[in-house]
């Protein structure tokens, strides 16, 4: 056995294409992600620090009460919510805005307006601070003339504000989106744990190659030498995703949680699922290795896709359309389990994703066995 064991593992090491599909070419993908998204808010919790909308104040008419409360509310803002620049003239202003200096131009007057030059966040807010205020301003005017004695009233309750909800911790935290492509990246690079799978299945069988033909010969069980193979391609398959985990979090600076126990975990899953589909596909047919090895490209890539490898938000079209798929899709599982560990903390939904992976590699195991146990050859 510890021959079998032996001569399988520096036959694996040593097949250095299936060694860049498994490995190398995941860290590389990987690269390529980290450099298109420019490291924003990747590192850390992936929150990024608030910045004050940069505004221009005109001041048209202060003669009028509510403009001067107007120009006093955005004076308190100023700092933390808005960012006023120095700009006294209109042609100034709209010169800055034009050139996306500033977001947009509070006038002063005595109803006071906004302008802005398109839509984004900054001009959402500059907008929804108006609306605020001339809500606030047409209430006390209404209270002033139908109940002026309530007056003091309400201004101090404005001024006794207070938050009436409390947040609320549920164990997980926030991360930038672009992180559910690097979940997606290493739920792909366990698929392709395939590659190392096809490779032995195709090893195995006496009518495709000459090593397949001395092994069947032998008089070790089929179970036997299947056992051997998983166990072998698995471990060196848990190594290469240690490996990858190891380049995204100390190279590139990524952080995939802090639950160091269930990320060994979803790595050992990941590592099982993509090895048993390899073996399992491999016993396939009569195909060449060229064939097998295209099926096994398709196998690993579809999976990845529907995940979220290439566009992010898939996931959850199919979530919301046809959620079945990311049940049965072992790359969407394996994304949704990092998601648990990572993010959501929520260890009910990582427990039930484990044992579909599990359910999964049993099966394909099986798969792959009966496949290479009903094998029988006239002549070898």
């Amino acid at each position: 056995m510890l021959h079998l064991f032996k001569y399988r593992f520096l036959q694996t090491i040593r097949d250095f294409p299936m060694m860049f599909w498994a490995l190398v070419f995941p860290m590389i993908l990987g690269t390529f992600f980290y450099v298109s998204f420019g490291n924003i808010g990747l590192e850390g919790t992936g929150e990024s620090a608030w910045e004050a909308v940069k505004v221009a104040i005109i001041e048209e008419d202060l003669s009028s009460e509510n403009a001067r409360s107007f120009a006093a509310f955005l004076e308190q803002l100023d700092g933390d919510t808005l960012d006023i620049q120095n700009i006294t003239s209109e042609r100034e202003a709209k010169e800055a805005l034009n050139e996306e200096q500033i977001q947009g131009i509070y006038y002063i007057k005595e109803t006071p307006s906004l302008t802005v030059a398109k839509n984004g966040l900054g001009e959402s807010i500059l907008t929804s601070v108006l609306t605020n205020y001339n809500q606030n301003s047409a209430m006390f005017r209404e209270i002033a003339i139908k109940h002026p004695e309530n007056i003091q009233k309400a201004m101090n309750a404005m001024e006794d504000y207070r938050q009436t909800t409390e947040e609320v911790s549920l164990g997980g935290k926030s991360m930038d989106p672009n992180m559910q492509y690097f979940f997606a990246l290493i739920a792909y690079a366990c698929l392709s744990g395939a590659f190392l799978g096809v490779r032995s299945s195709f090893d195995g069988q006496a009518n495709l190659s000459a090593l397949g033909a001395r092994r069947s010969i032998t008089p070790t069980h089929k179970l036997k030498l299947v056992l051997i193979d998983m166990i072998v391609l698995f471990l060196i398959h848990f190594f290469n995703i240690l490996i990858l985990n190891l380049y995204i979090v100390k190279v590139l600076g990524i952080s995939l949680g802090n639950n160091i126990c269930a990320l060994l975990l979803v790595d050992f899953m990941g590592s099982m699922i993509g090895v048993c589909i390899g073996l399992a596909l491999g016993c396939v047919g009569k195909f060449s290795l060229g064939m097998k090895i295209g099926l096994t490209v398709l196998v690993s890539l579809f999976p990845g896709f529907l995940a979220g490898l290439m566009f992010g938000n898939m996931k959850n079209l199919i979530e919301l359309h046809c959620p079945i798929i990311n049940r049965i899709n072992p790359a969407a599982v394996l994304s949704d389990a990092f998601y648990c560990m990572g993010i959501y903390n929520d260890m009910e939904r990582l427990t039930r994703c484990l044992l579909i992976l599990a359910g999964m590699s049993v099966l394909l195991f099986i798969i792959a066995f009966l496949g290479v146990r009903r094998e029988r050859y006239d002549s070898i």
